[in-house]
């Protein structure tokens, strides 16, 4: 005997689908895992076929095993330390430089006139293209690969910063002169403040980035790191291990990315 769905169970279910609807968090978390089953089923379909051979796209069963025998034998968990410092700090130093030139570009428009086509120009250079330029100023030492993680970064924040600052309402520092601020004083107290909430978001975002720049800095001459690892399974063709190393990037992305939106929602409310 089946039971009929009700009227109301089928109008609230395509409800779901509304445009710009708000969602409840369990349908979110029920979307996230029917997402994740499909790829892996049709990974998985794909290779039990014989679509693509097991020596190029191994099943997902024995990538999880490879996973957790690397996580597990020493050869992964330490070079992930070493690949998280080496994005983070090349990230840190990126914001600490970004952050007030790109308020200043906004705010002083003659500032941003002269610095805005050369940041242009250089964020469309291809960071592979930039590498032997990088081993000759640098040698391949760490400092090179901080630095191409850095170029990867740096060009595209100071230009979202210099857009967030541009979004602040004019009546904001109308308000702040009426008050008798200065013009400059108006950055900290006033601009700062107002575009913190995107500024986070530009932030996460090109956290992101960054990471997909560890590949390209830990290839140069380096005997540690995901990129390393990465790299040195794929000379001898072991796709498992390659697929390990690179869900290992994506979970800390992942991971990241969350706990940078849940701080978000926590310091924001008012959005």
């Amino acid at each position: 005997m089946t039971v009929a769905a009700s009227p109301s169970t089928s109008k609230s279910v395509w409800s779901l689908f509304r445009f710009r609807v708000a969602i409840p968090q369990s349908a979110t978390l029920l979307a996230a895992l029917l997402g994740a089953a499909a790829f892996l089923g049709g990974w998985q379909l794909l290779v039990s076929l014989h679509v693509v051979a097991p020596v190029f796209l191994p099943t997902p069963l024995r990538v999880a095993q490879t996973f957790v025998r690397m996580c597990t034998d020493g050869s992964m968990l330490p070079n992930t330390v070493v690949s998280v410092r080496r994005v983070w700090l090349a990230f840190l130093l990126s914001a600490l430089l970004a952050v007030p030139l790109g308020i200043l570009m906004s705010g002083y428009r003659i500032i941003g006139a002269t610095l805005e086509p050369m940041i242009d120009f250089i964020r469309y250079l291809p960071v592979p293209a930039l590498v032997p330029l990088a081993i000759i100023w640098f040698g391949v030492g760490e400092t090179t690969k901080i630095f191409l993680l850095w170029l990867g970064t740096f060009f595209q924040l100071v230009l979202m910063i210099a857009a967030d600052m541009k979004r602040i309402p004019n009546e904001y520092f109308e308000t702040a002169y009426t008050l008798g601020a200065r013009p400059r004083e108006t950055l900290l107290p006033v601009a700062l403040p107002a575009m913190l909430p995107q500024l986070m978001d530009s932030m996460r975002i090109s956290l992101g980035w960054c990471w997909t720049y560890v590949i390209i800095a830990e290839i140069v001459a380096s005997d540690s790191g995901l990129g390393f690892v990465i790299w040195t399974a794929r000379r001898f063709m072991k796709t498992d291990q390659v697929m390990a190393g690179v869900i290992m990037i994506g979970l800390i992305g992942l991971v990241t990315d969350q706990c940078l939106r849940l701080l978000h929602r926590k310091l924001f409310r008012y959005q």
